[in-house]
């Protein structure tokens, strides 16, 4: 193990950190908000960075286990030391209360302990939304794009942080990729500000939304979820809007990128990008006719069923209507959708659609071996071959995924809350979603402080998927050979 490679960093982040933290500290200076929250954190953020950036390395090389390692400590480290500036604004004084906050906010999983936001400063609502964005493509990433992480080994930190079960490069050098990736993240970003802002939402939440979006994490700067923005004119305009950049930011980037290169037979021959958009439109069309009685008309009944799917597909979780009142079949339909999320290599989280994919043609062919035990039947996605190390990978990661869930779900349960809501409690947070079920339809400070930490652990584990922090806590990973 290269622990000072580890280490160092472990303090570029903690740097990075520190700079990311000034944007909020210039909203304070707009909105003449307190600055010193936000500058006691910069200055504690620094000095931390500044010290562990200092350690020099024997040699700069990152193998899978340095990786592993670097991912888990950097992500914890964040979550720890991005919650102080509700802890010193006083919004949110207990620490376990923020460090919620704050993991759910960069695991982009949304889930709040918040039972109201209207009264906070507008510069803490940003750094609350802002954590998603920087969530959502990954710290660790940002850095590769800032910084040429050692040699290009630098792509087992790419794979420890980025999502879906296979993670390669887009171009040759992994620096190369993680530039790309957070030119087109920025640039749709942008973008949706911009569409918000065309269609009269104020600057400030135009922003937020976008950020929110673009992380696919759902906090919101109104008590009410973004169905509050349903009784201004432009309403349903910022509803369609958020839909389809919600949607976008469920598809793997790699087809940005090829369409971005034109080659446009590469992007829409992905057979994930194609299953994704047609599990989408049958749960849409499902749910809309599923819930029409509860509706005055059809389009209203669509327009909140696209959006709600769109939500929870994507994992955002944001809310324009109350799904735990819809009937049964729409509410299994949300919570098949919660457990499979969006595309491998987006921002969404959820065990990803490449991986039901792949397990769905694993199931298909052994049961073809059954039948011809002699049958040589290669498994492929998007028509490359996988290799069985990944087949494996993909059934491992369910076989942890499933446990993971009965384990949190049993013991959160100590707190005697019903089953329903225990249960899309840790479907929630491990699919990094936010809203479930029952008492955290709307919020989770129904949970002792216990439960709390260990929900803020799986919301950390599940945007990491399980196996990096699984490795953290191994003694193999440490051992020399």
């Amino acid at each position: 193990m290269n622990y000072r490679k580890v280490w160092q960093s472990l303090g570029l982040v903690l740097l990075i950190e520190a700079g990311l933290i000034l944007l909020p500290m210039l909203v304070c200076w707009y909105y003449k908000n307190d600055v010193m929250p936000f500058l006691y954190t910069f200055l504690i953020m620094a000095g931390v960075g500044t010290a562990l950036s200092l350690i020099r390395p024997k040699n700069n090389h990152i193998y899978a286990r340095e990786g592993f390692c670097i991912v888990s400590l950097a992500w914890v480290a964040m979550s720890v030391l991005g919650c102080l500036p509700f802890i010193f604004s006083g919004t949110i004084p207990s620490f376990v209360d923020a460090f919620f906050e704050t993991a759910s906010g960069f695991s982009t999983t949304g889930a709040s302990i918040l039972e109201t936001v209207q009264w906070m400063p507008k510069s803490i609502l940003f750094w609350r939304s802002f954590t998603h964005w920087i969530g959502g493509m990954g710290v660790l990433v940002f850095l590769m794009a800032l910084l040429p992480m050692s040699n290009d080994r630098s792509i087992h930190v790419m794979r420890a942080e980025m999502p879906g079960p296979v993670v390669g490069k887009v171009v040759p050098r992994a620096r190369d990729s993680a530039v790309w990736m957070y030119g087109i993240y920025s640039g749709l970003t942008v973008l949706e500000m911009i569409l918000l802002l065309a269609g009269g939402m104020p600057l400030f939440d135009s922003v937020v939304n976008a950020l929110a979006t673009a992380g696919t994490g759902g906090f919101s700067v109104l008590d009410a979820g973004i169905g509050g923005y349903g009784s201004f004119a432009y309403g349903n305009y910022a509803f369609i809007v958020i839909t389809v950049f919600m949607m976008l930011f469920g598809v793997n980037f790699n087809v940005y990128f090829f369409l971005l290169m034109r080659k446009f037979k590469g992007a829409f021959k992905s057979e994930e990008l194609w299953v994704y958009v047609g599990m989408y439109a049958l749960a849409v069309g499902i749910i809309s006719v599923n819930v029409l009685p509860m509706y005055a008309d059809y389009g209203t009944s669509v327009r909140d069923s696209a959006f709600q799917v769109a939500a929870v597909m994507t994992t955002t979780g944001f809310g324009i209507t109350n799904t735990d009142a819809w009937p049964s079949l729409s509410k299994c339909i949300i919570l098949f959708l919660m457990v499979i999320g969006a595309c491998g290599g987006s921002t969404g989280g959820g065990m990803k659609i490449a991986r039901m994919i792949i397990l769905g043609k694993r199931l298909k062919r052994d049961l073809t071996r059954m039948l011809h035990p002699r049958t040589v039947q290669p498994l492929k996605l998007e028509w490359k071959k996988l290799d069985d190390e990944t087949v494996d990978g993909v059934s491992g990661f369910f076989i942890m995924y499933a446990l993971i869930v009965i384990v949190v779900t049993m013991l959160i349960s100590l707190d005697g809350h019903s089953f329903e809501t225990n249960f899309s409690a840790t479907i929630s947070c491990i699919s990094n979603i936010g809203p479930g079920f029952g008492k955290v339809a709307q919020n989770f400070c129904c949970y002792s402080w216990p439960s709390k930490l260990l929900l803020s652990f799986i919301m950390l584990l599940g945007r990491l998927e399980i196996f990096p922090m699984l490795f953290f806590f191994m003694p193999a990973t440490y051992r020399r050979k």
